[in-house]
């Protein structure tokens, strides 16, 4: 930027009837402007994110004057290949039509967009160039055009799913992995099938049985001792060995009304038991 221009708060914003009729008509038949807003430029020899550092004014719209470089003689297409990509037109030139007088032609616009790669294939970019000329009936001194970059608006709403996006990915990223249990500490909900055998319930069964025996027949062996009127002797522990032995007196439990109660049960179960004394022998 000039020193005549560093002015707080100056915005250039031209019209197009503005940016023909006066820059890039004086421009064209060298005519010197007091202010040299406009800067001239090859702008395909650098790539678009380049040109707003290159620019003499501007803050989301950059202009340029350019030389039109054709690739076969003046009358082949313009050359607008950069060093990472292409300019590619998006339609037909558009008139531009005078304010002063709707009925002439004061200019041509076209359209271009920026793609990184080569041509036919590329990645679209959000870069965007209007291209100016003056018509091209009237004779011109230099084949020079006005353009002007900037990059197209993103909506809201994409710029929303690029946010998600990339949360979503910081997420996956960041978030450690749940680690993997050991073996033996993996419980299991049933036991297969194929681990049951025909053999574990009996054995079950057997088991519970055999204590019913011994039971029944340590009460039998003590209900035989007790009749024989035979006394009981508790030998106590061997740090009380000089303490005198404890005689139980004879006693007659056949006329203990709980061992009345407790005899037809026993009697019921030895006789439930007696098919199974066989297995356990």
């Amino acid at each position: 930027m000039t020193p005549e221009l560093d002015l707080p708060g100056f915005r250039f914003h031209p019209t197009e009837d503005e940016l023909l009729n006066f820059y890039l008509k004086n421009m064209v038949f060298g005519k010197k402007l007091h202010f040299d807003i406009i800067g001239f430029l090859n702008i395909y020899h650098h790539d678009p994110w380049e040109l707003p550092g290159l620019s003499k004014i501007g803050e989301r719209e950059w202009y340029f004057f350019v030389p039109r470089d054709r690739k076969h003689g003046s009358g082949g297409r313009p050359n607008r290949t950069t060093e990472h990509g292409f300019w590619k037109a998006t339609g037909s030139d558009r008139k531009i039509w005078s304010l002063s007088d709707p009925k002439r032609i004061i200019g041509l616009r076209k359209t271009l967009v920026f793609y990184e790669g080569r041509a036919p294939k590329g990645h679209k970019t959000d870069w965007v160039m209007n291209e100016y000329r003056l018509p091209d009936g009237c004779p011109l001194p230099k084949d020079i055009v006005l353009c002007k970059i900037y990059r197209k608006a993103t909506s809201l709403k994409v710029l929303e799913q690029r946010a998600a996006m990339e949360e979503e990915m910081k997420t996956i990223f960041t978030s450690p992995s749940p680690p993997s249990p050991p073996l033996d500490t993996v419980s299991f909900c049933g036991q297969p099938e194929e681990f049951i055998t025909p053999m574990s319930v009996p054995h079950v069964m057997l088991k519970q049985e055999e204590q019913e025996v011994l039971m029944v027949e340590e009460i039998t062996e003590e209900k035989a001792q007790q009749k024989k009127g035979c006394t009981t002797t508790l030998q106590m522990p061997l740090g009380n060995a000089n303490l005198p032995e404890l005689q139980v007196p004879k006693t007659d439990w056949s006329q203990d009304p709980f061992w009345s109660q407790l005899s037809p049960w026993l009697q019921n179960l030895t006789q439930n038991l007696t098919p199974y004394a066989g297995i356990l022998n």
